[in-house]
């Protein structure tokens, strides 16, 4: 085995031994560094010319010293010089090492520094919304507990219902709601069957394809988006929230982020646009409903409207009230000004998990879905269930009303999409998917005119003929949220790949 020298890497002429170290080194390079720093080069230890062991080894036939001019002379001269580039090198991999072990311990101190600033922060936000419960009357944070001493009451259906705060349904909220809703059916009467001119016809929205793709809203270290919305009044407004617990504004027209909202402790399941105001709504899995302010970035009023993860969100027409369930199986009816919780009902009878709730049009009544494969309609000034659809054979995932109130969506974890005519309490349709399909969104356009369904990939059907007029691909994870641009001039989803995806001409 050959000796090779610890500075230049090469065999050595006149190979000798630091016992300092226990390394080989050519002499002429190790009497040069040792002449220069006094101290061995792997250890740094003081080493002098003396302490140097020579190693012997059999060595060519060497020829008389040459002169100054000659070939060897000047082939001695570039052999210095190599030295020296040697010994040069040798110092730049000790320097190199030495800044390496500096760059990690200030990684180290920064991550130490991150997590530190992760746990105050995460004490603030805790003493902020401790300090709110203390102050009802700034209207922040006003958690309503069912007492679990309350008595059931009959409903008018002779079914067995739970009811807390129902003294805050008062005749004065439901008035409200009984005039928005007369404007609402006067609205529509007017309208009649005619749909908008503007809006898309089905040749073109057959034709869309994907325009703009965006992946960087949210955190790719717990990928996935899990719910989608766009402002009614302006749909240029997006809003997402994410399995890293954020809710994401994002404008696209300006293709940029407009805010980041944090303050879930879990991933954002339901999200919700204000039509006419800075404000958007969410909720998660970790039983809390939350009011964000756009423009201030912060969040304004947090809801504890229930006990467990909440499951589903709808925001009532007046724009005043927040329809919620959730896996404590009840459904809740809350004052998003003062963060009161109005009304809390769930169906004793049934004992299971509401798995999904959205807002009839009008706002009187309302359908949710449960974890038993049932579909509820319910009163609201009433708060009692005056229908049930069965029919689906797993879970209820998502349900949605036509705009003109005539229909009702449902899809559930049997592969299958089921319209239900709301006049003749009745299923009238089944849409069979492919097997093993998961459909995960329902929304139909503002005109009802197209009804989108987003799961295992995305299928645009048109109403009363119902057939398919457009399907995507494009997401290479499950879609988790659709919605129809103003007038359908656009669809844009959401999936579990992490993407916004927008769709057009």
């Amino acid at each position: 085995m050959s000796l090779v020298c610890a500075i230049s890497n090469e065999v050595p002429e006149r190979p000798c031994l630091s016992p300092v170290s226990n390394q080989v080194f050519e002499r002429r390079l190790i009497e040069k560094y040792i002449a220069e720093n006094g101290a061995d080069p792997i250890n740094g230890q003081p080493l002098s010319e003396e302490q140097l062991i020579d190693i012997k080894v059999s060595h060519p036939v060497r020829p008389k010293a040459p002169s100054a001019t000659s070939i060897p002379a000047i082939l001695k001269a570039l052999q210095d010089e190599w030295d020296a580039v040697m010994l040069h090198s040798f110092t730049l991999r000790q320097q190199l090492q030495t800044t390496r072990q500096e760059l990690s311990h200030a990684l180290y101190q920064h991550d130490a520094a991150c997590r530190v600033i992760a746990r105050l922060t995460k004490e603030v936000t805790a003493a902020r919304e401790a300090l709110a419960t203390l102050k009802p009357q700034a209207g922040l944070v006003v958690p309503q507990i069912v007492p679990a001493s309350q008595p059931p009451a009959v409903a008018g259906g002779g079914e067995l219902m739970e009811v807390s705060e129902q003294v805050g349904m008062t005749p004065e909220v439901i008035q409200k709601l009984q005039d928005k809703a007369t404007v609402l059916t006067t609205e529509r009467k007017k309208r009649g069957k005619t749909v908008p001119e503007e809006l898309v016809r089905a040749e073109d929205l057959s034709k869309y394809r994907q325009v703009a793709s965006h992946a960087g809203l949210h955190s790719a270290s717990v990928p996935g988006i899990l719910s989608l919305d766009l402002c009614p009044t302006d749909t240029n407004k997006v809003l997402t929230g994410g399995a890293d617990k954020n809710v994401v504004v994002f404008d696209k027209r300006e293709e940029q982020i407009v805010a980041t909202l944090k303050g879930h402790t879990k991933k954002v399941t339901s999200v919700i646009y204000h039509p006419s105001q800075a404000v958007v709504f969410s909720a998660s899995p970790d039983s809390t409903i939350r009011v964000w302010s756009v423009s201030g970035g912060n969040c304004v009023q947090v809801i504890r409207a229930h006990e467990a993860g909440v499951t589903g969100l709808s925001l009532h027409a007046t724009g005043d009230y927040l329809l919620s369930s959730s896996e404590d199986q009840y459904w809740a009816f809350s004052d998003i000004q003062t963060g009161r919780v109005l009304t809390k009902v769930t169906d004793e009878a049934a004992s299971c998990a509401l798995t999904c709730a959205q807002f009839h049009p009008d706002g009187l009544i309302f359908g949710t879905g449960t974890a038993d494969s049932q579909i509820k309609i319910w009163d609201l000034k009433e708060r009692t269930n005056v229908a049930n659809f069965p029919g689906h054979s797993g879970p209820v995932t998502a349900i949605a009303f036509s705009e003109n109130g005539y229909y009702l969506a449902t899809g559930a974890q049997d592969y299958s999409l089921k319209l239900w005519d709301l006049r003749k309490l009745k299923n009238f349709k089944t849409i069979s998917l492919d097997s093993s399909y998961e459909v995960k969104s329902l929304v139909f356009d503002q005109s009802g005119t197209y009804l989108a369904v987003g799961g295992s990939d995305i299928r645009v059907y048109i109403c009363k003929q119902w057939s398919e007029v457009l399907n995507f691909t494009e997401h290479s994870g499950l879609v988790t949220g659709v919605a129809f641009g103003e007038h359908a001039q656009f669809l844009t989803s959401t999936g579990m790949d992490r993407s916004l995806k927008f769709y057009s001409l």
